[in-house]
């Protein structure tokens, strides 16, 4: 366990070493669920959790030269420094006679020899790509370097307390659907959704969901999983046709929504709506409200958590509404 660990925090200094010889600026390191994060000058620690991806190193990047960026080493440098102090490690331990400082040799190098592979042959691993595929997608396409950079400038404005309506539009241009077959352009259309429902304009974001699901796209599965969340939400505050809704919640998508309902705003937000305005049940959906409080206090995008702070408000809003509580 020890050599894993250490193996995932190289990986990740390999990751931030890899961006700062590339002309990245630090933004957020995560281990697990700690978060360090840079805002206003000063590195706060807070907790956040992805599915999927045991650590993470954000950085803001370099401005382009012409329409390029670079990709490469960033995205790779985890997966290098695994393979550059595992292999060695590896080695010597298989060169030195049987003992304890042998076995922590070999443990150590093979950890860092399976993360290497793990993260650097191009692959999609579950919910998400790996770094290798990262890499792969970029290549020399410059729409897809494009869409990192506005990805990766879109979190470091969000880590700042910028809300995404207060973001450049340009930023959620919808690419063509035949860009979208790359999974990094893809991710534009997601965030361009996400947006809409953060403005609460929730029959552009509905159609638009339902486009890049319907289309043959690069969208990974966690991104496919959160926007079902958000259509799920907008069909409870609106029509919240029961049949509907409970076509929604197929057993891959009910898994991921269980998994992330303790730590993720968007999902805490979304099982609040279901639980107000489906079952009815104020008591289990107040508890729900208290646990979005606690993860607001540490949750290291603050304008996201009360952008979805909000829409859970909204939701109770109808609640009452439909209850006869409130006037029209």
């Amino acid at each position: 366990w020890v050599a894993m660990f250490l193996q995932l925090i190289l990986h990740e200094v390999g990751h931030l070493l890899a961006g700062l010889l590339s002309g990245y600026r630090f933004c957020s390191f995560r281990i697990l669920q700690w978060t360090w994060v840079r805002t206003d000058g000063k590195t706060h620690l807070r907790r956040y959790e992805l599915p999927g991806t045991a650590g993470q190193c954000l950085m803001s990047p370099p401005d382009p030269v012409n329409d390029r960026i670079p990709v490469g080493l960033y995205n790779m440098g985890g997966a290098l420094m695994n393979l550059l102090t595992g292999l060695p490690a590896l080695i010597l331990g298989v060169l030195l006679p049987d003992s304890i400082g042998a076995a922590v040799l070999l443990m150590f190098g093979g950890y860092g020899l399976i993360f290497a592979i793990q993260n650097g042959v191009p692959m999609r691993l579950g919910l998400v790509d790996n770094d290798g595929r990262n890499a792969m997608v970029l290549g020399h396409n410059r729409e897809a370097m494009r869409a990192f950079w506005i990805q990766l400038k879109i979190n470091e404005r969000q880590q700042n307390g910028e809300r995404l309506s207060d973001m450049p539009d340009w930023y959620f241009a919808v690419p063509s659907d035949e860009s979208m077959k790359n999974s990094m352009v893809a991710v534009v259309g997601v965030l361009a959704s996400v947006r809409l429902v953060e403005a609460g304009q929730f029959a552009e974001a509905d159609r638009l969901i339902a486009h890049l699901l319907e289309i043959d796209s690069g969208i990974v599965d966690l991104h496919r999983r959160l926007m079902i969340c958000d259509r799920m939400y907008i069909e409870l505050i609106t029509a919240n046709r029961r049949p509907v809704v409970e076509s929604m919640r197929t057993p891959a998508q009910l898994k991921l929504m269980k998994m992330m309902q303790q730590s993720y705003p968007a999902v805490i937000r979304t099982a609040y709506a279901y639980t107000l305005l489906a079952e009815g049940n104020a008591a289990n959906a107040q508890t729900l409200m208290q646990r979005m409080e606690q993860i607001m206090r540490c949750y290291p995008y603050a304008a996201e958590a009360q952008s979805e702070w909000s829409l859970m408000q909204y939701a109770a809003q109808v609640y009452a509404y439909r209850n006869g509580t409130v006037h029209s």
